[in-house]
């Protein structure tokens, strides 16, 4: 999600505080006065009432603002402006970058109305910006999010324009409320692997939003997750890298797989580039199937000269002569090759060698050491190593794959065995 979203969000907080003044002019209180709402005006019968409540508003220091606005709902707990009251602090706290307070005070207002869009926009938001952070409570943070945010897409259908606002005001506010629902939504459907309720929500936030990058990419991966994936993902994955070029690696492997070759990619990450969104008719030539693929892969280069992500397309492709004929070539044969670690022991070493693995954190290879490592020179997870190794077996079940070198070493990239410094009182023999 993008900070905009939440300072849309004050923005039409602050339009609630101003519609909330008490009238021009007034300076005692006096009995029926009258302050606005979101369907109709709000009468504060009692004089006391109303003066602890346009103290309240009125305050200009934001802890004083609170201080008193808290002992206003306080004392009249039944009050008719009680969500008005609750609206405000959310805006005081929002300002204040309270956030457990936002959260406190928003549950309040849900308490009052469970339709109020400001605390359902503002909960889905957090909610949702904690999932991004990840952490184990990430899955339930995003799911959460996503409930939120459909009980505000039901609630923004029926929602009545709030007293002491334009047209082009309230319209501007569901905008920016819809979109946070919309992704929301569709993130967790994502997360859900519900991908055709994570396509349609994410591409309504990215026609509204066609600069947001998160939710280009996720757009992308809603499309290209499924299996088969959907042809629509190569252009919003092409958008995304042209526009945060690390990205590139990672749509050109989707590209070349869907396709069966690069020709063609840098002219669809140009077009995507310059297009708002996705042209009609939009189509790439799908490539050949697996099994052909791996073909004419080995039509085009022996075995030893193609690379591990090669040599696992084979492998799991589905034709029996070809994954043979790679096996045959490899199997008991020393290898090098460059791989990132996934999980690292003293004996073990599990690690990424293809780039869609890397991308995913997710380990295909397995290193059986030679010798076991000294505990210091565990390499971290993510650290790049240059490993040699002898292909003993591999296991190809779907998308699950994993090939075992034994005999391994590492070439390149364990951390620097530390320095033994000599024993106190110890000499060392200065060379003659």
């Amino acid at each position: 999600m993008k900070k905009p979203l939440i300072v849309l969000l004050l923005v039409a907080l602050s339009v609630a505080a101003q519609s909330q003044s008490a009238p021009a002019g007034q300076q005692q209180p006096a009995s029926g006065a009258t302050a606005p709402s979101a369907q109709q005006k709000k009468t504060i019968q009692d004089p006391g009432e109303y003066n602890a409540y346009v103290a309240a508003i009125s305050a200009t220091d934001p802890a004083q603002k609170i201080q008193m606005m808290e002992s206003y709902l306080q004392t009249y707990p039944n009050s008719v402006m009680k969500e008005d009251g609750l609206e405000l602090l959310l805006k005081t706290y929002q300002s204040l970058g309270n956030e457990a307070q936002i959260k406190a005070t928003a549950q309040r207002v849900l308490q009052v109305n469970p339709n109020n869009l400001t605390a359902l926009a503002l909960l889905s938001y957090l909610d949702r910006s904690q999932a991004q952070k990840g952490g184990t409570d990430a899955p339930a943070a995003l799911k959460e999010a996503g409930e939120l945010g459909a009980k505000g897409l039901a609630a923004i259908e029926t929602a009545a324009k709030p007293e002491g606002y334009s047209d082009e005001q309230w319209n501007s506010m569901k905008s920016s409320f819809r979109v946070i629902y919309l992704g929301s939504v569709g993130h967790a459907a994502l997360q859900a692997k519900d991908y055709p309720t994570a396509q349609k929500n994410l591409k309504e936030v990215v026609i509204a939003q066609p600069n947001d990058l998160n939710s280009i990419y996720l757009l992308a991966l809603a499309y290209l997750t499924p299996k088969p994936p959907v042809v629509d993902g190569l252009f919003w994955i092409a958008k995304a890298a042209a526009a945060a070029p690390q990205l590139a690696p990672y749509a050109k492997n989707q590209y070349i797989r869907y396709h069966g070759g690069a020709d063609g990619f840098d002219e669809l990450v140009a077009s995507a580039k310059a297009a708002p969104t996705i042209p009609a008719g939009f189509t790439v030539t799908p490539a050949p199937s697996a099994a052909d693929q791996a073909a004419d892969m080995l039509k085009k280069n022996s075995p030893e000269k193609l690379s591990f992500a090669e040599w696992q397309f084979i492998l799991t492709s589905g034709n029996k002569e070809a994954s043979e004929k790679v096996w045959t070539a490899i199997k008991g044969k020393p290898v090098q090759l460059v791989a990132d670690v996934v999980e690292a022991g003293r004996e073990t070493l599990k690690l990424a060698a293809s780039a869609d693995d890397i991308d995913a954190k997710k380990a295909d290879l397995t290193l059986t050491l030679k010798e076991p490592l000294a505990a210091a020179r565990v390499p971290k997870a993510s650290a790049q190593l240059v490993i040699q190794g002898v292909p003993s077996e591999y296991t190809a079940e779907g998308d699950a794959f994993n090939l075992t070198f034994i005999d391994g070493q590492v070439l390149k990239g364990l951390p620097e065995a530390p320095v033994k410094k000599p024993a106190a009182g110890a000499h060392t023999r200065k060379p003659q």
